[in-house]
């Protein structure tokens, strides 16, 4: 079986690999949507977020299944959070460009011109989990618990829903003569960057570390978690770290005077996730007897 699976993966990276090197070299350019119909476009970056959104959804609930929580508050959940997560990213991405948008106010509701934080999506996330598990009536999960169902998926969603940047040519970072330089087309690049022609693919590097969080989460989910809350504690500290990290090579940073925005949220999260870690792992209660 083992020997099946590292066959069926290597049949998979082996195309992915010289796919991506054809993109990097700038040999191949990608294009923005997959097709298109009149005005209307199936774009990739929607497709993948829909995609991590549903392989994240269909992995949680499977979880809840075995921990006895009613499906149907799942989904309802899940819904309401979609919806206030694609709320909260525009939010956050309006109100740190407000110089702009403050200008061209009808710019505000045009999402098809781009404009996303995912660190407002899951903020809004968070709190939408919050309400609803603790005001819903004969809720059959604990607000911590939700967080935890949350927080071990949402990387892999995250690391899915990066490759839309990827074919938008989004999310880069600094030029680099790096071996894995990634090729950005000139209309793509900003104005002060146009001789350079290679830079970080730092949509990659975010997507393998999300990945590999979702790996870590998961399997201590499984096998460690003392209490409910210490999984969400822990992905507030590891996402937060690679994305102040990864952060600090890309070009379109959201700032707050001289601070890049995405920072300062990551370095308040891994602060809240560190003292909720210790408190929650320092409990009495067994979430295994529960």
């Amino acid at each position: 079986m083992n020997m099946k699976r590292a066959l069926i993966s290597l049949l998979f990276l082996i195309p992915l690999v010289i796919f991506l090197a054809y993109v990097f070299q700038g040999r191949l350019v990608l294009p923005q949507y997959l097709f298109k119909v009149g005005p209307f476009e199936l774009r990739f970056y929607s497709l993948f977020i829909l995609i991590g959104v549903l392989v994240s959804y269909s992995l949680a609930r499977r979880q809840a299944r075995r921990e006895n929580v009613n499906l149907d508050q799942v989904d309802e959940l899940v819904f309401y959070s979609v919806v206030f997560g694609a709320v909260g990213a525009r939010a956050l991405y309006v109100i740190s460009n407000w110089k702009f948008y403050s200008k061209n106010p009808s710019e505000i509701f045009k999402l098809w011109h781009g404009g996303l934080s995912i660190q407002g999506a899951i903020l809004a996330g968070i709190t939408v989990f919050l309400l609803y598990s603790t005001l819903k009536k004969n809720v059959t999960f604990k607000p911590l618990q939700a967080l935890d169902l949350g927080a071990a998926y949402l990387p892999l969603g995250q690391a899915i829903g990066r490759w839309g940047n990827f074919f938008n040519y989004e999310a880069f970072g600094e030029p680099t003569n790096l071996p894995w330089k990634m090729y950005v087309p000139i209309a793509m690049r900003s104005l002060e960057f146009k001789q350079y022609e290679y830079f970080h693919p730092t949509f990659l590097y975010e997507s393998v570390w999300d990945f590999l969080l979702f790996l870590l989460l998961t399997h201590y989910m499984g096998r460690y978690r003392k209490n409910f809350g210490e999984v969400f504690s822990l992905y507030l500290c590891f996402y937060s770290l690679g994305r102040i990290c990864i952060e600090r090579l890309r070009l379109d940073s959201m700032y707050v005077g001289s601070i890049r925005l995405a920072q300062l949220l990551s370095a308040l999260s891994i602060l809240l996730g560190f003292v909720m870690y210790v408190v929650l792992r320092g409990g009495m209660i067994d979430v295994r007897d529960r």
